[in-house]
């Protein structure tokens, strides 16, 4: 006699279900007594509650007493047309409310009879945020780097003239003068290089996170002996498919940011963990690193905290403001964000970068 089998779903419906898996939607699936036959991974995340929890249950184990709601659905059933509910008020013990929107769709997949699709309201502002700010920030850099092209040739003609006026002058003390234009003109020179070579082209290979840290914390002791650099790694994670020198000049920027914020005298931490169904660049990914960069320093001004990663902007006197829009640009050719939280004695970049796994 076969063992009795853990799913009680047939097989057919399984099949059916199979692409559901992927999506970025909370979905779930009802049948005609509103009881749950099927939970996608989202909605177990949305919702902080496992399939196996929810099968079987009534709606209402999930969603609360929304009377309209049920309402609403009895009448999609008995007229087989769709339904969309906003601002649902989803109350959770222990947590704040949720507010989704709903969607009820009709489907012919025994049992389930009713597919419902949640979209949370705070979810989709903050998509609706981070793609304005995304386009800004293009614009931005853009604009940087045409400008970059601009200057650079004036420039490499200030310097030819001042190399041959050098030549031409006798006496030491004008030549000091010349020297100064030279200098001025190698640095600003090195300042456009950097701002053209943030969009290179990327070389991705097999990369070990924490060989890319540990790079990073040699570089970052070399260069701040008083800066203290902790770790605080989850060795399990897979590896990553990435351009190693991007990511290590990325982070290299994020923590020695840090580290002149301080004044040279703090402490640093670098933090792996393992981040699952996460969406980035509007794409679904089972798993993801999440890498955070944690400061004890003074904060983020207010002020500059909203522009911080475009080019120019500087919360430092005689900062070039190029170090973090670098990183940022080098994450995002990665489909990864990077985002900031910042309060006096606590300042956290955490960058989300996907991992693919054959």
């Amino acid at each position: 006699m076969s063992p009795p089998s853990l799913n009680p779903l047939p097989d057919a419906f399984a099949q059916s279900t199979a692409g559901l898996e992927l999506l970025s939607s909370a979905v779930v699936m009802i049948a005609a007594d509103r009881s749950i036959c099927y939970v996608n991974p989202s909605a177990e995340h949305l919702f902080a509650l496992s399939s196996r929890q929810c099968m079987g249950q009534h709606l209402s184990a999930l969603l609360g007493d929304l009377p309209g709601l049920w309402a609403a659905l009895d009448n999609a059933l008995a007229n087989n047309w769709s339904h969309t509910g906003q601002n649902l008020a989803i109350k959770r013990p222990n947590a704040q409310a949720l507010h989704v929107d709903c969607t009820a769709t009709p489907v012919s997949l025994p049992p389930a009879r009713l597919l419902l699709e949640f979209r949370p309201i705070d979810a989709q502002l903050k998509v609706a945020r981070e793609e304005r700010l995304a386009e800004q920030q293009q614009v931005n850099r853009e604009l940087v780097r045409n400008l970059a092209h601009e200057i650079k040739n004036p420039l490499g003609g200030i310097r030819g003239s001042a190399q041959l006026l050098e030549r031409e002058l006798d006496a030491p003390e004008w030549r000091e003068y010349t020297q100064v234009i030279i200098a001025e003109a190698d640095r600003l020179q090195d300042l456009m290089n950097r701002l053209l070579n943030s969009h290179r082209m990327m070389h991705p290979s097999v990369v070990n996170v924490h060989d890319v840290l540990e790079r990073v914390l040699r570089l970052i002791q070399a260069e701040f002996p008083g800066i203290t650099v902790r770790r605080d790694y989850d060795v399990s994670l897979p590896l990553l498919t990435a351009d190693r020198e991007q990511l290590i000049q990325a982070i290299l920027n994020i923590s020695r940011n840090a580290a002149q914020a301080m004044q040279e005298s703090g402490s640093i931490t670098l933090r792996t963990r393992a981040a699952r169904q996460v969406t980035l660049a509007k794409r679904r990914h089972k798993l993801a690193l999440e890498l955070q960069v944690i400061d004890n320093g003074p904060g983020i001004p207010v002020d500059i905290r909203d522009k911080i990663f475009y080019p120019l902007v500087s919360g430092r006197e005689g900062g070039t403001g190029l170090g973090l829009s670098i990183a940022q640009s080098f994450v995002e050719q990665h489909q990864g964000t990077i985002e900031l939280e910042s309060v006096p004695g606590r300042t956290c970049f955490t960058i989300l970068l996907p991992i693919t796994q054959a």
